[in-house]
């Protein structure tokens, strides 16, 4: 397989580095998440959710953000940065997808599993973004993980939030290099 396989390729872009000026196309965006859709899982129970936040939405999922921020963070651990961060970041994104996951209680499909599908859903969406020219950023602050955001999108104790994924152009067109330790660190074969 050759080093530039896409795979090998794909890079985590912050928001601050997207072009959040250029849109992506509805279209485009739909081909993506179809992508996605089309991840591993379990039983078929396809578990992922996605809430897809564009143009003013972006405004309202920073607000949402930051009063769950000053709500759910005791005052002492409390961090204007992060704070700051929360709103900044979906702004600079032209796209930002919340992402969960649905675990049945007491469901034959374990908690696990629904988490590992939903996982490699992001993956395939992160990798569908980047054979398109895009750049992608999975993050998962904790008021994004946690049940008073998930409440906020409509969600129920059936899900498990996975995040936040921020898509968009690079502002360069430049993606970063990066580079993997020595597969063997990472592998142990058994014969």
């Amino acid at each position: 397989m050759p080093a530039d396989f896409p795979y090998r390729t794909r890079r985590t872009v912050k928001p601050p580095q997207m072009d959040g000026a250029r849109e992506v196309p509805s279209d485009l965006l739909r081909e993506m998440l179809e992508d996605a859709h089309w991840a591993p899982t379990h039983g078929l129970t396809q578990p992922w959710r996605f809430h897809v936040f564009t143009g003013d939405s972006r405004a309202r999922l920073a607000d949402t953000l930051q009063a769950l921020y000053d709500k759910i963070t005791p005052l002492a651990e409390a961090k204007p940065d992060k704070r700051a961060k929360l709103r900044d970041n979906p702004l600079a994104a032209p796209v930002v997808i919340a992402v969960a996951a649905h675990v049945e209680p007491g469901g034959k499909i374990s908690e696990l599993d629904e988490l590992c599908a939903t996982a490699c859903a992001v993956q395939n969406l992160t990798l569908s973004a980047h054979q398109h020219g895009l750049v992608s950023f999975w993050a998962t602050p904790p008021v994004a993980c946690s049940p008073e955001f998930l409440a906020s999108l409509g969600m129920d104790a059936a899900h498990r939030s996975l995040g936040l994924v921020f898509l968009g152009y690079p502002k360069d067109g430049a993606i970063p290099k990066s580079t993997r330790l020595p597969l063997d660190q990472r592998v142990t074969f058994h014969s």
